[in-house]
């Protein structure tokens, strides 16, 4: 684990558990922090000498109408559970995240995007009215008409505000529980923001993969992935594709090996020359597919991608991993990036895995989203490369805010609390922290991410 805190973990399932919790944290004098499925890879839910208000235990499908396709659920429930209700009656999630582990509520916390964020956007815009418990204890319940004001600091606060006890959300209708994908190759950074540019208005999900080994005129070369759903009437068993069961991710690669155990050949590979060998496999596979090579997938397999190496975080061990994700406006979107990896390769600390996709603006207030690309970049921390590690996570930053730029925080453990804050020039944080002031004067809401991130202190 790269981050870490020690802290009293409390598992209520019920209003007045959480409720419970809270009076006792005002009672200790001690901060709490929310935490949906623990999927952060940084420190969005951990607070030391605190309370983890885990709420997993809240998974509840309270009300669903196969009609409108409207869903109120618990914070607990995981996406897992919410894409297997809703697909039978022919609906599904409008934005997941690359794992169908996380929480609902832990998604709306950290405002989560997925593979077509640049059409959907995050999942805040998709969610009608929360259920908002402050820190007094009191439910209010906050929609964009009752209270824009707060409806709209809520996704993307980390829990700061309060603890969503429970979510309405509207799903998407599809048709078949397949999408089509096309892959294709590019030779470099700047044939890869071509190829997702060119896939605006034509394809539902846009995502692209970089090699970041390679430097000169290879840099930024890799794949994108372009998808869309089938349209009523192109899949000829709708009725089969869209069981759940037939959704589930196959438990042997190839028929053979048990995916259990695929990380623990990885795990071996999991170091710089390793990692160069299997980039540059993989891309050379890519690069082999052709310009205009399509195939069919379930929805699961498509964008669950991280889910097909069950424990693939063990690779890791013992150091962890860390990721930096920038968001850049389109026009700086090559330099910046470009900069970023030869900063990367410069520090002898390349990303081992490095992941391209396009966005949009939202009326959030901590909105990471831009007109235009995102870059983010894995690394694993490894003894004695800590220091220098933190130290590039600085520069990489440094290069987003002088772009205009914004962060992630949900998949960040390093960035200096000082950039995040520049990275909001509009007074927006000034904004939130009056919020904060007014529906928790006493701050018990609080984690080791909003220390860092929010505040100067």
């Amino acid at each position: 684990m790269a981050v870490g805190a020690a802290g009293y973990v409390f598992r209520p399932s019920t209003l007045d558990g959480v409720r419970r919790v809270l009076e006792l944290a005002a009672e200790r004098g001690v901060p709490v922090v929310p935490r949906g499925a623990g999927c952060s890879y940084g420190d969005a839910a951990i607070v030391a000498e605190g309370i983890v208000l885990d709420t997993s235990r809240m998974r509840r499908v309270l009300a669903w109408d196969p009609e409108t396709g409207i869903v109120d659920v618990e914070p607990g429930v995981p996406v897992a559970d919410l894409w297997r209700y809703v697909l039978g009656d022919g609906w599904w999630p409008p934005v997941v995240t690359g794992t169908m582990v996380p929480t609902v509520g832990g998604v709306l916390a950290a405002n989560g995007h997925g593979k077509n964020a640049w059409r959907r956007g995050p999942i805040g815009e998709h969610c009608l009215e929360l259920d908002l418990m402050t820190a007094d204890g009191a439910v209010t319940t906050v929609s964009p008409k009752s209270d824009p004001e707060l409806y709209y600091a809520v996704p993307g606060s980390f829990g700061q505000l309060g603890i969503v006890v429970r979510a309405r959300l509207a799903m998407k209708r599809v048709a078949s529980g397949l999408v089509e994908v096309e892959a294709v190759s590019a030779p470099d950074l700047e044939g890869m923001l071509r190829l997702l540019e060119d896939g605006l208005g034509r394809w539902e999900y846009l995502v692209g993969w970089i090699d970041a080994f390679p430097g000169g005129r290879r840099l930024g070369r890799g794949l994108v992935h372009l998808a869309r759903h089938l349209e009523p009437g192109e899949d000829p068993e709708p009725a089969q594709t869209l069981r759940a069961e037939r959704q589930d991710l196959p438990d042997t690669l190839l028929g053979i090996v048990p995916r259990s155990v695929v990380w623990r050949a990885l795990k071996p590979l999991t170091n710089r020359p390793g990692m160069r060998t299997v980039n540059a496999v993989k891309y050379r596979l890519g690069a082999t597919v052709g310009e205009d090579a399509r195939y069919r997938q379930t929805l699961a397999e498509f964008s669950f991608l991280l889910d097909s190496v069950p424990g693939w975080k063990r690779i890791y061990r013992p150091g962890g991993m860390i990721q930096h994700q920038s968001f850049v406006p389109t026009g700086r979107a090559h330099d910046v990036f470009a900069a970023q990896l030869e900063a990367c390769r410069r520090a002898g600390l390349p990303s081992f895995l490095a992941v391209l996709k396009r966005h949009r603006p939202d009326p959030f207030l901590l909105s990471h989203g831009v007109d235009g690309y995102s870059l983010a970049l894995d690394f694993p921390v490894i003894a004695g490369s800590r220091r220098r590690l933190w130290k590039l996570v600085r520069r990489l930053g440094e290069l987003t805010v002088e772009a205009g730029g914004r962060f992630y925080p949900a998949k960040d453990a390093a960035l200096p609390g000082e950039l995040y804050r520049a990275s909001f020039p509009g007074g927006e944080l000034d904004r939130f922290l009056r919020l904060k002031a007014r529906l928790d004067p006493d701050g018990f809401l609080r984690s080791a991410l909003a220390d860092r991130l929010f505040t100067s202190g």
